[in-house]
């Protein structure tokens, strides 16, 4: 039975069109551990979180975030000196590249306005292919 609904879910995922409901973002929000202790990091997470879901690109409920801390990280040569904050927001494919540049900036201004002491902030807005995600709910 559960195999029919995900080919059931899938099928209907593939015949929707671009629409609002059928994009389902995840935004994934990596910091460097060191970045902890300056910045807030459920803060952030909650400030980028409702601007997914203030863009309006996006069902609310469809919004997935969260945070990703990192241990152990190499940046060039100067190793794990270097602190950060990596914004990964993955979605299927069907916003323009004027929708993913607008929420791209959105991200970026919360980034700087939260955390323009970490040395380096970065947005990466990246479409998943439609015919090959999955998705089971149980």
């Amino acid at each position: 039975m559960s195999v029919s609904l995900v080919l059931l879910y899938v099928s209907v995922t593939n015949r929707k069109s671009a629409t609002k409901g059928s994009i389902m973002p995840n935004l994934v929000l990596e910091y460097s551990n060191s970045v902890e202790e300056r910045v807030n990091i459920p803060g952030l997470l909650e400030d980028l979180h409702h601007i997914a879901i203030k863009s309006g690109l996006f069902d609310a409920p469809s919004v997935k975030s969260r945070t990703l801390r990192c241990h152990h990280w190499l940046i060039g040569e100067e190793g794990d000196s270097v602190d950060f904050i990596h914004v990964s927001f993955d979605l299927l494919s069907g916003r323009t590249e004027e929708q993913k540049r607008e929420l791209s900036r959105q991200l970026m201004a919360a980034l700087q306005e939260t955390a323009s002491h970490v040395r380096s902030l970065t947005v990466n807005i990246r479409d998943m292919d439609k015919d090959s995600f999955q998705k089971v709910v149980n």
